[in-house]
């Protein structure tokens, strides 16, 4: 039997997560958690994934996994809450260490241990793990960023931020570790899937035109309407034009708060010696 997957979207950051079920054992889990977060005055809430939580327990699904597509920069994560309230492991790729290396040094972290034992589980391409009796299969997927991984649960994907949908394109490739090559690469892989294959993506902004929010599509309707990796665009083009798109963009609003937690899995750093947590804002570094 196909998982059962029931979206969640968190509009301030325009993020999805999912909770994604077997229908067989009613074990469960989680991808791409938010963390709610008020930059304006640097307050945590949990609304978000208390939702997914109460979706779980109406359904009678048992959490047991919390999973990461990659270190998001754009929200911060709640899987160490939801790993707190359900005891599930948390789970990422394993080129989150390339992360890590990467930004210790930019917000002198040091606490952290760049080796991603904040994580339960670094999955590397082509690994499989188990929810209930469904089966996972990891795909690496670098181009966002290096650590990027999709999730093949039965007969969906979920991409992380490695696409969007067909009338928005896909994903930038500006961050440290990113590359538009390796993205049409990743891209062309995931594309390979059988053509009904659902495919879950991690957010969605409306593209121009269009009054309503999506974030569920099929391997054959990207392959045929994706307006930047359609069957036919060639790499040399796709690099060109991303990356020339890239130089466009502006830095996301919650990057900086964002990386410092979910390179550490979704915790927050260590406090200060008064008790207090406190997140850097490194001047001039990015």
């Amino acid at each position: 039997m196909p998982p059962t997957v029931q979206a969640f979207f968190h509009e301030p950051t325009f993020t999805v997560s999912y909770l994604v079920t077997d229908p067989t054992s009613r074990k469960a889990a989680v991808i791409d958690p938010v963390l709610d977060f008020d930059f304006k005055s640097g307050r945590t809430a949990h609304k978000s994934a208390d939702g997914i939580l109460a979706a779980a327990a109406a359904s009678g699904a048992e959490i047991v996994w919390i999973l990461e597509t990659h270190v998001h920069a754009d929200h911060l994560s709640a899987a160490a809450y939801l790993k707190e309230k359900t005891g599930g492991a948390t789970g990422i790729g394993a080129a989150v260490r390339d992360v890590q290396r990467v930004f210790k040094p930019i917000f002198n972290a040091l606490d952290l241990e760049p080796d991603g034992r904040q994580f339960d589980r670094l999955f590397a391409d082509g690994e499989s793990f188990a929810i209930g009796s469904l089966e996972a299969r990891v795909m690496h997927s670098p181009g966002h960023t290096p650590a990027c991984v999709s999730y093949l649960i039965g007969d969906s994907v979920f991409v992380g931020d490695t696409l969007f949908m067909p009338d928005y394109g896909t994903a930038r490739c500006d961050f440290p570790g990113g590359s538009a090559r390796q993205l049409y690469r990743s891209i062309r892989r995931l594309l390979t899937l059988a053509p009904e294959t659902r495919m879950f993506l991690c957010h969605d902004y409306k593209a121009p035109g269009r009054n309503h929010f999506v974030w569920e599509t099929t391997v054959a309707v990207q392959r045929a309407q994706n307006l930047h990796i359609h069957d036919g665009v060639a790499e040399a083009d796709f690099v060109a034009m991303r990356e020339a798109r890239d130089k466009t963009l502006e830095m996301p609003a919650l990057i900086i708060p964002s990386i410092q937690v979910n390179m550490r899995a979704g915790r927050m750093p260590a406090p200060d010696s008064n008790g207090t947590t406190y997140l850097r804002l490194p001047l001039n570094r990015l």
